[in-house]
């Protein structure tokens, strides 16, 4: 069995992922009110990671607490990409992706930057293992 090695790593873009959201926010931090909000939703952006190796892709949530959900790519049945209108045109999305021995979706992020460009590599290492 190869070494593996990492190809893939991102968070979830909080413009990206609800513009209109964002733009508020903002606006309300002129008021100090959308201060805290932004802070969280930073925090839980940058604490959610997707990383795709040659081997598994593995989603990591979490600073305090932690929770870590893998799928080896030999076991992948399933991957999903949904997006809006909005979010073709911003280039993000949701992507899921399940194995053979889970009923549902074992990794489920979305915010994603190039969703097409994260399925196209699970599909291509998926094929490999099998």
């Amino acid at each position: 069995m190869s070494d593996e090695e990492t190809v893939f790593v991102d968070s979830p873009s909080m413009f990206r992922n609800n513009p209109i959201g964002f733009v508020v926010t903002v606006i309300l931090c002129l008021v100090g009110v959308g201060i805290p909000i932004l802070l969280v939703w930073y925090f839980r952006c940058r604490s959610t990671e997707l990383t795709i190796t040659n081997l598994r892709t593995r989603l990591h949530r979490g600073w305090l607490s932690r929770s870590i959900t893998e799928v080896w790519h030999r076991d992948v049945r399933n991957v999903q990409l949904d997006q809006t209108f909005f979010q073709r045109i911003l280039d993000t999305g949701r992507i899921g992706v399940s194995s053979a021995a889970q009923s549902g979706i074992e990794i489920d992020v979305s915010g994603l930057r190039g969703p097409d460009k994260i399925k196209n590599i699970i599909d291509k290492y998926r094929a490999k293992a099998d």
